[in-house]
């Protein structure tokens, strides 16, 4: 296997964890917002557009545990740096949230400002924190089982979360 295809297995490999837990909380997000909206006449999200914000969501998570601040207290209690990644990604939902919403009175204002106003005035705010709510809850259990994970080791986390894997046979050799 050559360096390069190593390098994007590794990567690919990394990437899989927060994406398939976005791929699932996005779509329970998106059921939830539905099941409150149900009838207001609101145009929900796709699973394709939420597959697409999942694998956004893998790539950022992967490239922010890259920057230097993000593991910020590494001597201290799981907690602290479980606490410091949360209120990261929950400021980058917040943003994305109400950006998302701002798309959908974009497209029907005349422009940017106007569409902004329009969502500051019409925008039913419960709604907003109660998806925003969720989304920080769940923020927070992928940042507290990613930093376990990190503290005990990825392979033994799993063998401890799902079981030891299944031995696969070996191939016999001049059999």
């Amino acid at each position: 296997m050559s360096k390069l295809s190593a390098t994007i297995k590794h990567e690919l490999m990394e990437m899989l964890p927060p994406t398939l837990f976005f791929f699932v909380i996005l779509h329970i997000v998106a059921i939830i917002r539905a099941l409150i909206t149900h009838g207001a006449g609101i145009t929900l999200p796709t699973s394709a557009s939420v597959t697409i914000a999942a694998l956004i969501l893998g790539k950022s998570v992967l490239l922010a545990n890259h920057l230097p601040f993000i593991n910020r207290f590494p001597e201290k209690p799981l907690i602290w740096n479980a606490g410091w990644k949360t209120a990261i990604y929950a400021v980058v939902a917040l943003i994305v949230h109400y950006l998302e919403r701002l798309y959908d009175y974009w497209k029907e204002a005349p422009g940017f400002v106007a569409a902004d106003h329009k969502l500051l005035v019409e925008l039913n705010w419960a709604h907003f924190w109660a998806i925003q709510i969720l989304l920080v809850t769940l923020i927070a259990n992928y940042c507290v089982l990613a930093e376990l994970a990190r503290m005990i080791g990825h392979d033994k986390f799993r063998k401890m979360f799902f079981g030891p894997l299944p031995v696969r046979p070996t191939a016999q050799v001049g059999g």
